[in-house]
């Protein structure tokens, strides 16, 4: 889906999105979250090389959760210089439960619960319900949009095979 996408469903009721829209092609815009230690991450930490950026609902719900296992397993397939992260709304404390439990080892989980900037940066705040819209991106070693896809609706999965191959594309 493009960027310009501006309503999603949950469970089949419409939801709009809340953010600014983003574009294949262009600058991929920075944001702050949080990490498992409660420490602020800028995106702009990790410029310089090409990253997946996966949006998820919760880390506790059965897509969230095989999103976030499939590109841990991806991971490995994948060229190392390619970073990770998977964004959600849950609280650092619940990230870190639930990647020990899993096994989440090379995908970076962070937390967008404080400032909502990622969602905001990219348009993904489900209006009124403080979540994340399901989505992936793929940004390039220059910082650049090469993917993006807004799941139309929340409880289904990305299109994996096709953001896998847009980060190997830009390798």
């Amino acid at each position: 889906m493009a960027g310009s996408q501006r309503v999603v469903t949950f469970e089949g009721e419409p939801v709009e999105l809340e953010g600014q829209s983003v574009t294949v092609g262009t600058k991929a815009p920075d944001f702050t979250v949080v990490n498992q230690d409660l420490e602020e991450m800028d995106f702009s930490e990790i410029r310089g090389n090409p990253c997946i950026i996966s949006s998820v609902v919760s880390l506790d719900t059965g897509v969230c959760d095989a999103q976030t296992r499939r590109f841990n397993e991806a991971a490995a397939e994948l060229d190392e210089r390619v970073k990770m992260w998977t964004i959600s709304m849950d609280l650092p404390f619940a990230q870190q439960r639930w990647c020990g439990a899993k096994g989440i080892d090379r995908v970076v989980v962070l937390s967008d619960h404080r400032k909502g900037s990622f969602g905001e940066a990219y348009g993904l705040l489900m209006d009124n319900l403080r979540l994340l819209a399901r989505a992936v991106f793929v940004v390039d070693a220059e910082g650049m949009l090469r993917y993006s896809e807004i799941v139309d609706e929340v409880t289904d999965h990305p299109d994996y095979a096709g953001c896998l191959e847009a980060a190997r594309k830009v390798l």
